[in-house]
């Protein structure tokens, strides 16, 4: 089993299960999903990360002790990922890093979208020279924002603006535009390559629990 850790806090069984559904449906393997507490807007700044870093390795942990055999934090600035990886002795996935390699195996000028002010450090350090661009799309602050239709429209327009600065890949820095279900609608509006970090997040998990199981 695939352990994947939402950093949003919801109650709603669709929202919660949604990433790990992604994955399950392209790589076909199991995944549990889960929340951490007390955080309904997620992760949106540095002080809402650093409040849910002990969350995450918390339940990082027991889902180790449940029997997971791989771990997703599926957060584009992969919070915890590196101290979660202390405590614990199964492979550790954060969604921003997956993502942003699988960016620069393209090795095309990149646009990122997300939901903070900044880009992520961990995606800003991967894309090195190939980063040209980070937006976040207008009255977009978090991830509940993103769930509206103006929220969703505002985010299609993010993606217009950043072609018309010349980038070639668009990645996402952030989770909720998979729940929203963004990367397709981009990919079939626009023509453009989309790197969704549950997608890339889920690709690498996948690989590793197929090993890991033989």
């Amino acid at each position: 089993m695939i352990g994947l850790i939402r950093v949003l806090t919801t109650a709603n069984l669709e929202v919660l299960n949604e990433h790990g559904r992604i994955i399950s449906e392209l790589y076909a393997v199991p995944v549990n999903n889960e929340c951490i507490p007390d955080q309904p807007f997620g992760i949106h700044n540095d002080e809402t990360e650093q409040l849910a870093n002990p969350k995450i390795v918390a339940l990082g942990q027991r889902m180790e002790q449940d029997g997971c055999s791989v771990i997703v934090v599926s957060c584009a600035a992969d919070p915890a990922v590196d101290l979660l990886r202390k405590h614990v002795s199964v492979p550790v996935i954060g969604a921003g890093s997956a993502a942003s390699y699988m960016a620069r195996m393209i090795g095309k000028p990149v646009g990122v979208m997300g939901i903070t002010e900044t880009l992520p450090k961990v995606m800003h350090d991967i894309l090195g020279d190939l980063f040209v661009r980070y937006i976040q799309p207008e009255g977009v602050a978090n991830t509940t924002d993103l769930m509206t239709p103006a929220g969703r429209q505002q985010a299609i327009q993010a993606a217009k603006t950043l072609m018309e600065q010349g980038i070639e890949v668009i990645v996402f820095a952030c989770t909720g535009f998979s729940t929203i279900g963004l990367a397709d609608v981009l990919r079939t509006e626009l023509n453009i390559p989309v790197i969704d970090a549950v997608e890339a997040e889920g690709l690498i998990a996948s690989n590793l629990y197929k090993q890991l199981k033989r």
